[in-house]
């Protein structure tokens, strides 16, 4: 008896649309007339989205299922499509290296976007304007040291980090209050304690009516 085992049969193209989609598309390839192929590739189009909803949140998915249906077919299915048939060459080229940013960021818990705001603000010629952009900036940059650090952080601490990331140009007054941030730990609270308390309670409510059952069953007197 010979047995089909994966091995023996031919590589799946596309493992997500499984191997009756392939069969499907070896078959459409063979059929001679481009009507019935059209026919026939439009009901594995509607196939294949039904087996990957999740292409329908991906834009073009439409496109990217004609794309996938002639890579199944190993790009010999000869059909009227919708989209530019894909090429080999297309599906082999790799994407450029989109490379690393070698920036170097002074406080890594404020991040960069702090030290461009900080540059832009520098600036700034508006009096008024230059005020409230500093003080917007120290405001995120509280936020982001609570957010870091899991601690609550002085005013002066904040105030002092944005002297030295402006070289000195950007301050405002030592008495100045920044807007109140705290870092409040989450605590794990006991759930349901109420109902444990009841079944609790319950749980010995039953014992006691059993005891007293079973004293009352051993009293001989209590027979009569």
């Amino acid at each position: 008896m010979n047995f089909d085992y994966n091995t023996t049969r031919t590589e799946l193209i596309l493992a997500e649309y499984g191997r009756n989609v392939q069969n499907m598309v070896k078959y459409i390839c063979e059929l001679p007339e481009l009507e019935e192929r059209n026919k026939y590739a439009q009901a594995v189009i509607d196939l294949m989205g039904f087996l990957n909803p999740h292409l329908r949140d991906v834009a073009d998915f439409k496109h990217k299922l004609w794309d996938h249906l002639h890579i199944i077919s190993g790009y010999k299915i000869d059909v009227d499509s919708p989209y530019p048939k894909p090429t080999p060459e297309q599906a082999a080229a790799k994407p450029k290296h989109i490379g690393y940013p070698q920036q170097r960021i002074t406080y890594k818990h404020y991040g960069k976007t702090v030290e461009v705001l900080i540059e832009k603000t520098k600036a700034v010629e508006d009096p008024e304007r230059k005020t409230a952009m500093v003080q917007g900036i120290a405001n995120f940059m509280k936020m982001a040291y609570v957010q870091w650090n899991k601690d609550n952080v002085a005013d002066e601490t904040i105030l002092k980090n944005l002297r030295e990331l402006s070289g000195g140009e950007l301050k405002l007054d030592d008495n100045f209050n920044l807007n109140k941030v705290e870092f409040k730990p989450v605590i794990n609270r006991p759930t349901n304690n109420n109902n444990r308390g009841r079944s609790n309670s319950n749980n010995k409510g039953k014992q006691n009516n059993t005891n007293n059952r079973s004293q009352r069953n051993n009293n001989p007197k209590s027979r009569y």
